[in-house]
């Protein structure tokens, strides 16, 4: 089982949004309602939504692999994020990759990576 887990989380993306003035509350159902579109991707292991203020918000997941990440970024909430950036950011979205050395997930004792 340990080893099924420490190869379920090996990637990560952290992506931070500033949304355009008086734009946050519609950011926010935006990222709400992604949630729909990332649970149908089997390569996703987790998916974080969150706000730090009126218009300071960042999306944080986890992938198995490369592959992983690379549709992910590829489907449906990357498009919809590409397409509705003019309407509802300022500027780009700040796309950083990552490697995971470490985590815990429900149910787990924790994993450090290799």
């Amino acid at each position: 089982m340990a080893d099924e887990q420490t190869i379920s989380v090996a990637k990560a993306l952290f992506v931070r949004l500033m949304a355009q003035h008086g734009k946050g509350n519609e950011v926010e159902s935006f990222l709400r309602d992604g949630l729909a579109a990332v649970m149908e991707e089997p390569g996703t292991t987790t998916w974080y939504a969150v706000r730090f203020g009126d218009l300071d918000f960042a999306i944080f997941d986890t992938f198995p692999s490369d592959q992983g990440r690379a549709a992910h970024l590829a489907g449906k909430v990357g498009s919809a994020l590409v397409a509705r950036t003019p309407e509802l950011l300022e500027g780009t979205p700040r796309i950083e990759h990552a490697d995971v050395l470490a985590y815990k997930l429900p149910g787990d004792s924790g994993q450090v990576r290799d």
